[in-house]
């Protein structure tokens, strides 16, 4: 009887050292393909950034950000690449697995699927339950992510690491405000892995094509708008003839009428409620509770009564403002006219 032959999966390809390599440099290898923290964004999951500013960053319309937030310490990522060294020690000690940094760019081995990059952050050693540690941090705001365990994007980013490495199992590992230690396990999902490639391939084509993908909707999407289309040039684009475009207007038309009706309503429950409180700082109802509170004091220039007083100063000191796009709509019925927030 012959004995079944079992294929081992190939190695994925070290693309690139990332040892002493700039972050700019870094930046530039991973717009060949899509890196395993950028898996829930090509997918369009990841409650971040959306698929649009990806799009741009890969196609060099938009730097992946004006400021590195690697460098700025207000900035969550700052905290995150800092205190990740002192997880991976941490969950060495709690668990007794030894683990080493992974100083490449990796590449999927397989040539159709090249356009998989991942960095890993720690490569587990000599284990054979657990292969690949992800080492993660989460601030106030984030810990309600993690309320239910792994959060859907960073899984995707995982599944994504071991659909290039070929591995079995990851851990996560995060420490959650500083002081909560928490470690997730997760296997290898090939079904899930094979949605996640399809998904991704989709994104890729966008890149390679040169097309934008569609907006979602999200505060992410708004921005690479405004970066991809920063300048109106006066012309009228004429879509009445075109049946898709007319229904997305209408339907515009009537989501805006119901915001304002939403809106006066939430208004007149919340002024009842005030009245109701009058000068009580807490009200508690049956299914909950609001607060009123009074700000403290703050004291700022008023520039207003300075520049009435030596009004040389805007002159000698001038502050020019770039302007931005406003969207407007106006329907053909002189009843309904609804002004956009400036974008």
């Amino acid at each position: 009887m012959n004995n079944l032959q079992v294929s081992k999966p190939l190695s994925p390809i070290r693309l690139v050292s990332t040892k002493d390599m700039s972050r700019k440099d870094w930046l530039e290898v991973r717009k060949q393909g899509i890196g395993a923290s950028e898996a829930a964004s090509a997918i369009g999951i990841n409650p971040y950034q959306s698929q649009l500013e990806l799009w741009m960053i890969k196609t060099g319309r938009l730097a992946n950000t004006t400021e590195d937030p690697f460098e700025n310490p207000h900035s969550p990522m700052y905290w995150g690449n800092v205190l990740e060294p002192i997880v991976a020690e941490h969950y060495s000690r709690q668990t007794g697995r030894k683990v080493r940094r992974v100083n490449a760019v990796l590449q999927h081995p397989d040539e159709d699927k090249s356009w998989m990059l991942a960095n890993l952050d720690y490569a587990v050693v000599g284990n054979n339950d657990v292969q690949v540690l992800e080492c993660k941090t989460a601030g106030e705001f984030g810990a309600r992510l993690w309320k239910d365990g792994v959060p859907d994007y960073y899984q995707c980013q995982v599944q994504h690491q071991l659909a290039i490495t070929g591995k079995q199992t990851a851990e996560v590992a995060v420490l959650i405000c500083g002081q909560e230690f928490r470690i997730y396990r997760i296997e290898r999902d090939d079904e899930l892995i094979q949605e996640l490639i399809t998904l991704e391939r989709e994104f890729w084509s966008y890149v390679e094509t040169d097309t934008p993908p569609p907006a979602d909707g999200s505060e992410s999407a708004d921005r690479a708008l405004r970066a991809l289309y920063p300048q109106d040039h006066g012309h009228t684009l004429d879509l009445s003839n075109d049946p898709i475009m007319t229904e997305a207007f209408d339907e515009l038309v009537k989501v805006r009428d119901s915001l304002d009706v939403f809106t006066t309503q939430e208004a007149t429950l919340k002024q009842f409620i005030q009245q109701s409180m009058e000068d009580a700082t807490k009200a508690v109802f049956k299914h909950g509770s609001v607060s009123w509170k009074k700000s403290k004091d703050s004291t700022t220039l008023d520039t207003t009564a300075l520049l009435t007083d030596q009004p040389d100063l805007k002159k000698k000191y001038p502050l020019v403002k770039a302007g931005s796009r406003r969207f407007l709509i106006k329907a053909n019925n002189p009843t309904q006219h609804t002004e956009g927030a400036g974008s």
